[in-house]
């Protein structure tokens, strides 16, 4: 039996494989809002995205929350190196996953796509099926459901489909909210629209301290991060440390916001340290009376990618 499939997705993040599913005489039709930078982890890419952006020299050129004078000064005089390194990468992903000819060249920057962890990695021969028919993208802001498959906003012909596949994501903010029922603690744990979820090193919110979220905020690797949260919850819980008070928490939730401003474009709100991951884990590291630097050497501790095996240990 034939089956049309048709797949949607909120972010672009192509995980979808129709290998013994559809062919040419019934492609797979992708729906997408937005065209993001999405890696091909499979290629030989003849250099290491770790190295250009997950180690400490990286961090450098980036403006961080909490930074001081120089380090604010060295950022602002990196920043036409990081426009070379996101410029460069984005070339080399346009060359070899073909992005022009299948009008797929995202509009915003590489960096933007990592501090928002949107990135992603494009399976295999992806491409390849777009081109010889067998995967279809289509860009569709919005879409409605009808007799035999989907209607895109500002269409008149419907896209069949026996199968839709709704890879569209969740607002994680709704599922805080309603852990409660008193709309103060939900007002408290949402924040206001136009700021990044209130939640101090990515885990306590200020005015309900008894509460830890862990997994909310984002990275390049969300087990790695999250073990790092769990980590530090229990050394609170174990009274190696005490929580600043409410309006010093507040003040780093507000310098984090700022930053995620800046890097993130519109994704904010989601919360992301993926571009920062290593001065994140260095807060964690103070709190907890750790040594926040876990190099041997100068230069392995600024060039080398920073990743779970350094924090095996305290």
């Amino acid at each position: 039996m034939q089956i049309k499939f048709l797949t949607i997705f909120n972010a672009n993040k192509f995980l979808f494989n129709s290998n013994g599913f559809a062919g040419k005489e019934n492609p797979c039709t992708v729906l997408y809002r937005r065209a993001h930078w999405n890696v091909p982890d499979y290629l030989p890419w003849g250099f290491s995205l770790a190295h250009m952006y997950l180690s400490r020299f990286s961090e450098l050129m980036v403006h961080k929350p909490g930074e001081g004078l120089l380090l604010s000064l060295l950022a602002t005089i990196l920043a036409p190196l990081r426009y070379a390194y996101s410029k460069f990468v984005e070339s080399d992903i346009k060359k070899k996953l073909r992005l022009e000819k299948h009008g797929m060249v995202p509009t915003h920057s590489f960096l933007k796509e990592i501090s928002s962890c949107l990135i992603s990695t494009v399976p295999e021969k992806f491409y390849d099926k777009v081109e010889n028919g067998e995967i279809k993208l289509k860009k569709a802001p919005s879409f409605s459901f009808c007799n035999n498959g989907i209607l895109v906003e500002g269409e008149t012909s419907p896209i069949e489909a026996d199968l839709v596949i709704l890879a569209t994501g969740f607002k994680g903010e709704k599922m805080l909210k309603h852990i409660f029922m008193s709309q103060t603690f939900q007002d408290y744990i949402t924040g206001s629209p136009d700021a990044a979820l209130p939640l101090y090193r990515e885990c306590i919110q200020p005015r309900i301290p008894k509460l830890a979220v862990i997994g909310f905020s984002e990275s390049i690797s969300n087990i790695f991060t999250s073990e790092m949260r769990c980590r530090w919850v229990a050394e609170l819980l174990d009274g190696t440390f005490k929580l600043p008070s409410i309006k010093d928490m507040e003040k780093n939730i507000k310098e984090w916001d700022e930053y995620l401003k800046q890097y993130s474009g519109g994704y904010y709100r989601r919360k992301c340290i993926g571009a920062l991951h290593i001065w994140y884990n260095d807060q964690l590291c103070k709190d907890m009376a750790w040594k926040p630097r876990r190099k041997k050497g100068f230069f392995a501790e600024l060039f080398e990618p920073y990743g779970p095996m350094d924090y095996v240990s305290n």
